[in-house]
């Protein structure tokens, strides 16, 4: 089980390792949340003392964290509407680039910040490579306020919706907007655009962990034992 693991962290080290040397000077970048996106923010920091000039758009109060304790400079969106690159994991993808994100509960700024980059590099391990959506739960934020309305519409979707619980703290996560997250499990997913589009029309959900918008403008670094494999939307077989 050790050895598994270092394996794991190594291949998310690769891919996050090489999504940062991606970034060049002057860059304004995206930075998601989750474990393979600190290895990004890591030699990010490395480059920065380097001399690297870039500042960074976090995702999350967790990612800002990291980045301020690795000495990257931080933006936002307010002054910085279109963004150079934005990396990011995912929880699922699959052959045509399509993603369920949303396990570190962020999916909503990922969102936003992935619509305003140029370009969105995903990094990934092995594991995270799926031929059809829908092993994960797809995570939708909610407002507080309709949590019981909506959760009886995502029943009527055909899905097992669950109110994720936090950990070391009674009562449902709350995400850094202050909302609940709802993790939708389906028995199948047939068409991921239909899904994230009709998630998108009921009212009190905010937005779904579906990222099927941006395979155009999508790099997905893949993260394996021996070398790290990049595949983009000019490789996709339609």
């Amino acid at each position: 089980m050790e050895k598994k693991a270092e394996t794991l962290t190594a291949a998310k080290r690769a891919a996050g390792y090489r999504a940062a040397e991606m970034v060049e000077e002057g860059m304004v970048v995206g930075l998601g949340t989750g474990s393979t996106v600190y290895f990004t923010i890591e030699r990010l920091s490395e480059r920065v003392r380097d001399g690297l000039r870039i500042a960074a758009i976090p995702t999350s109060f967790q990612t800002a964290l990291r980045a301020k304790e690795a000495h990257i400079p931080l933006t936002t969106l307010d002054d910085n509407p279109v963004i150079d690159i934005a990396i990011d994991g995912a929880d699922e993808v699959d052959p045509k680039l399509r993603l369920i994100k949303g396990r570190g509960a962020a999916h909503l700024r990922e969102k936003c910040v992935a619509a305003a980059a140029k370009h969105f590099v995903v990094v990934v391990d092995e594991q995270k490579m799926v031929k059809k959506l829908g092993v994960a739960a797809v995570p939708v934020e909610v407002l507080p306020f309709a949590i019981t309305p909506v959760l009886g519409q995502l029943s009527g979707l055909g899905c097992v919706p669950i109110v994720r619980e936090a950990v070391k703290k009674d009562g449902p996560v709350i995400t850094d907007n202050g909302n609940f997250v709802v993790d939708c499990r389906f028995r199948e997913i047939k068409n991921p655009e239909k899904l994230e589009a009709v998630l998108a029309s009921i009212p009190g959900i905010i937005e779904s962990g579906l990222f099927c918008g941006f395979t155009k403008k999508t790099t997905v670094i893949i993260g394996g034992l021996k070398k790290v494999k990049i595949i983009s939307s000019a490789d996709i077989v339609a």
